[in-house]
């Protein structure tokens, strides 16, 4: 608490923030903070380079008659002021993270004295704060000892090289306050930076970002604008824009401020627009069979650049003299969720195209300054793997290659796509992107036709994949840690239990079929090298590897008196499907599915282990009807269920007795419902998600409960100053 007689208002780095009206400024300029993060930035900065223990806050801000989950509340609360100081718990410059003890305010504190009533002398000088030497101290320490130089894969003998973040980044400025759960799709600035184009899932809209004035995009039909884009003249937006459910994307030119609207380009997608306005390039093709095209700006003449075999395209970005394109390149070798991702600089004259760069941490997102700096976003290394930056590149203006290393332009969390620039290149805007998956319980009831409301389990944070077989806990993947572990947790409990540690990624895991061993997979930092299956016993010891081979995606087991076990895996654009046994290893092939849909089946092994359920569950560009397909293990022959009136499924899993199937799908008007889908292809919808997205339902063996997994996503469009 504030001592008589102290000023309320303190400074720090290029942050005022005045303790008692609970206010938090940068440079003059308020930033928004709630009040139980102040609350928790006024504790730090009342003890300034000393620790402050998660007890204390739990103290200020939680009194002990009040019930809250405060583990999450705690850590909510940490994330949203780092958010609003730019801050990051990797390499942090206020808020230091002590681990199982507590916080730090790092940075040099100094209080503002306020001014004395005329007539009386200035105060003297007072001598420095030793407490704030030390910490002026520590932090210099901590910036000196960053670390200079780290490579990226390179296609071509090429590194971008990381340079030390000593250097001055530019400032950041939040243009977008789209709450959680209501993310921005897509955002771009105006060829004058005075407007802002942005979509979500209620249509497009203008910003006049000197006002902060918000307009809808009036357009005369029902078709979802999914992106925007600008032509050079700044009046029009080419727009990405699609009929749900099933019809493919289009390129519209929309008026800015009024006007008609009219197609330009069937069969094509994230369209973008040369710099002097007369070509515009785009992608066509399904996924995974994705083409690079070019066309006149009225749509005609389109002719294929690149692109033909396995593979997806994004982020295109015109080069300043409008002769290269540069690109993003999806080449799906193995199952890893981190497929190979290469930044390809195409010549659209003769379909030439160099790879100047190769890594599986680029996230979407390219920029090409008028200056010759081209922009990319790349994923942090753990433990902050759910966070990218922002890093520039120069390119020759001759050559097209890479001058120097890459250079940093960003240090803070969340991850960074959707690069836009204006046209003189000064001013560059990101969307800044939170997902954080969470384990959500509900009970089954009426033979699986309704769900119990749904509660959170404990902090929530991870993916469910099995239950203990005595059905009272969920056992799931998180990396809260920064790495992807194995943990349990009672669905009373209100902390997990750590099975599985370790720096090596745990991607999912299964009860065997006797139900008393987990079978989980790691997978290795190298897409490469082999994954492995390992066992640990349910009621605890060390581990052991079943089996090891590259690209495996899935696995599962039936229950007893059952014992098969089956795992998939992709190789070479096939999908191979094997029995195992969990305890030699031995494998056998069981089936395959040969390109080009081999990466779009999700699968799901009845408890009985008689029947295989599979379903084009990864289907991104087109919304097609929702069907299963019924493999049995033994015999021949398949059974389809077609869900009539229901598209896109994404996930599937049986229940519990075998008699259904868990399926999410999307209705006509696209809302996520869970489903309860009957062998003989009845659907009854028992939730549908209309906040959080909606993925997979784990039933527990007893068939009492599911374990949902959801995700909260919020996305919000920022912008560099003095870029």
């Amino acid at each position: 608490m504030l001592k008589k007689g102290t000023s309320s208002v303190v400074r720090f780095g290029l942050f005022e923030a005045d303790l008692q009206s609970g206010e938090l400024s940068r440079q003059g300029t308020k930033v928004r903070l709630q009040q139980q993060p102040f609350q928790i930035l006024t504790l730090l900065l009342e003890k300034p380079g000393e620790v402050v223990t998660r007890e204390e806050l739990r103290a200020r801000l939680w009194p002990a008659d009040t019930f809250v989950d405060f583990d999450h509340g705690l850590n909510t609360g940490i994330k949203r002021l780092r958010d609003a100081l730019g801050d990051s718990a990797e390499n942090p410059r206020f808020v230091e993270t002590l681990a199982r003890r507590g916080y730090r305010f790092i940075a040099p504190v100094h209080r503002v004295l306020p001014e004395p009533p005329k007539g009386e002398s200035e105060p003297r000088e007072k001598a420095p704060d030793p407490t704030l030497s030390r910490v002026h101290t520590r932090l210099c320490l901590v910036l000196s000892a960053v670390v200079v130089v780290v490579a990226v894969g390179v296609a071509a003998g090429w590194h971008a090289g990381r340079r030390s973040a000593a250097a001055a980044l530019p400032a950041e400025r939040r243009l977008t306050s789209s709450p959680e759960n209501d993310p921005i799709w897509t955002a771009a600035l105006s060829p004058d930076g005075k407007y802002l184009a942005f979509t979500d899932k209620s249509g497009a809209y203008l910003e006049l970002l000197s006002s902060g004035e918000i307009h809808a995009v009036s357009v005369a039909d029902d078709l979802r604008t999914a992106s925007v884009g600008w032509f050079p003249d700044g009046g029009h937006l080419l727009a990405t824009r699609r009929r749900w459910p099933e019809g493919k994307p289009s390129l519209w030119s929309l008026p800015a401020l009024g006007g008609s609207s009219r197609t330009l380009i069937e069969d094509g997608s994230q369209g973008v627009v040369s710099p002097d306005g007369s070509q515009i390039a785009f992608v066509r093709g399904d996924y995974l069979q994705q083409e690079i095209w070019v066309s006149q700006a009225d749509g005609g003449h389109p002719r294929k650049i690149a692109g033909g075999t396995v593979g997806a395209f994004g982020s295109l970005a015109w080069s300043p003299n409008g002769q290269r394109i540069a690109f993003l390149r999806y080449a799906f070798h193995t199952a890893h969720e981190q497929a190979e991702v290469s930044v390809g600089i195409c010549d659209p004259a003769t379909g030439t195209t160099d790879f100047i760069l190769s890594n599986p941490n680029l996230w979407e997102g390219l920029a090409w300054s008028r200056d010759g700096r081209l922009i990319f976003s790349l994923g942090e290394p753990p433990p902050n793997r759910s966070d990218s930056n922002l890093w520039v590149q120069k390119i020759d203006g001759r050559t097209y290659r890479p001058l120097g290393p890459a250079v940093r332009l960003t240090r803070d969390p969340d991850g960074k796509t959707g690069i836009n620039l204006s046209a003189d290149g000064k001013r560059l805007t990101y969307l800044r992107v939170q997902e954080s998956p969470e384990i959500y319980i509900s009970e089954v009831e009426d033979h699986g036709k309704r769900l119990g409301p749904s509660r959170r389990l404990g902090l929530g944070e991870g993916k469910p994949y099995t239950w203990t077989p005595d059905n009272h806990s969920v056992i799931f993947t998180s990396d809260r840690d920064g790495v992807s572990r194995l943990y349990k947790q009672g669905i009373e409990q209100g902390a997990p239990e750590l099975l599985v540690g370790g720096d090596t990624t745990v991607a999912m895991a299964r009860l065997d079929a006797e139900g008393t061993g987990i079978l989980y997979l790691l997978n290795p930092k190298n897409p490469s090298q082999p994954s492995q299956i390992m066992r640990i016993p349910v009621s605890g010891g060390p581990p052991q590897q079943v089996l090891a081979e590259t690209g495996i995606y899935n696995l599962q087991c039936a229950r007893a008196p059952s014992k098969v076990c089956m795992f998939s895996r992709i190789a070479d654009n096939r999908l191979m499907f094997y029995t195992f046994d969990p305890t030699t290893g031995k494998k056998t092939q069981f089936r395959m599915i040969a390109a080009p849909d081999w990466i779009l089946q999700n699968w799901s092994l009845s408890p009985d282990g008689s029947t295989l359920a599979l379903s084009g569950a990864k289907q991104h560009r087109v919304a097609t009807k929702a069907t299963i397909r019924l493999w049995p293990l033994a015999g021949s022959g398949e059974r389809i269920l077609a869900l009539d009136g229901w598209f896109a499924v994404a996930c599937l899993d049986w229940a519990a007795d075998g008699k259904g199937i868990w399926v999410n799908a999307a209705n006509a008007a696209g809302k996520q419902n869970l489903l309860n889908v009957d062998l003989r292809g009845g659907v009854k919808s028992v939730l549908e998600e209309t906040t959080m997205e909606l993925g997979w339902a784990i039933p527990s063996s007893d068939g009492k409960h599911v374990a949902l997994l959801k995700q909260e996503t919020s996305s919000n469009t920022w912008q560099l100053e003095n870029f």
